[in-house]
């Protein structure tokens, strides 16, 4: 039975829809194909005219996962500046939420380990996020893709560590310290406020 063009696209996103949540709430290995597949609502057989493999699906759900990331992004940029940023990443509500929150906490230990094609996409997403954020530091500001790789380092990492600890106050400790951080990072130098 041939299906339209529609319900194929339909089927494509739901499949990278839940793996992207699967993969970011129980890790790349521990998700199996046929569980993404029965959570969309699919059969196994149903992935292969989709993907050639699950390299590939890793592939599109990180690449979606950090389009997402970046139009979030882009918004709270818009409604609030960096410290509206720094205050939605560094949350409860962001630690507590793995499966829809950043992909980059929840993966880059198995990113690390995905074939070059998938490695190469990363980092030119990545870049794209940083770029976007430099952007909003002040004008002064020297080096400013390098100040945000030091404040995406830190907030990335004060994740993962809060997430291993939680339930704890030293989470919340974690998350308090990271973006304190993070701050320190944003703050013009005396030397750069001189003209």
């Amino acid at each position: 039975m041939r299906y339209e063009k529609g319900r194929k696209d339909a089927s494509r996103r739901r499949i990278v829809e839940v793996a992207a949540e699967r993969f970011r709430h129980d890790g790349i290995a521990a998700t199996g194909l046929a569980g993404i597949m029965s959570e969309a609502g699919l059969t196994n057989g149903a992935f292969y005219p989709h993907f050639q493999s699950k390299a590939e699906l890793v592939r599109e759900t990180v690449t979606a996962a950090l389009e997402a990331q970046s139009s979030q992004l882009r918004d709270i940029l818009a409604a609030g500046g960096l410290e509206n940023a720094l205050t939605a990443y560094l949350s409860a509500e962001h630690r507590d939420n793995p499966a829809t929150g950043c992909a980059s906490a929840a993966l880059l230990p198995e990113l690390a380990r995905q074939p070059p094609e998938t490695r190469r996409l990363y980092a030119e997403r990545l870049l794209t996020m940083l770029r976007q954020v430099s952007a909003a530091l002040p004008p002064q500001t020297r080096d400013p893709e390098g100040v945000m790789l030091g404040v995406f380092a830190t907030l990335i990492g004060a994740l993962q560590l809060a997430r291993a600890v939680d339930g704890t106050d030293l989470s919340d400790r974690i998350l308090a310290a990271g973006a304190d951080a993070a701050r320190a990072l944003i703050r013009p130098r005396p030397d750069e406020g001189a003209s």
